[in-house]
């Protein structure tokens, strides 16, 4: 068993660097497409389903 704790130890370190790293991915891309949202909301453009929910009332 004493064998194997170096492979069992890397792959869990391995493991956690691929999570973190989508984990960080995920955030820094949700703030760049809030961003773009923002930017294409001050320019005039809208979202399709704020006109049916404007419509609708």
């Amino acid at each position: 068993m004493m064998g194997h704790t170096a492979f069992i130890l890397a792959s869990y370190g391995a493991s956690f660097v691929v999570l973190a790293g989508l984990i960080g991915w995920i955030f820094m891309d949700q703030r760049i497409q809030r961003q773009a949202l923002q930017e294409l909301e001050s320019r005039g453009v809208r979202r399709r389903s704020e006109t049916k929910a404007d419509s609708a009332s």
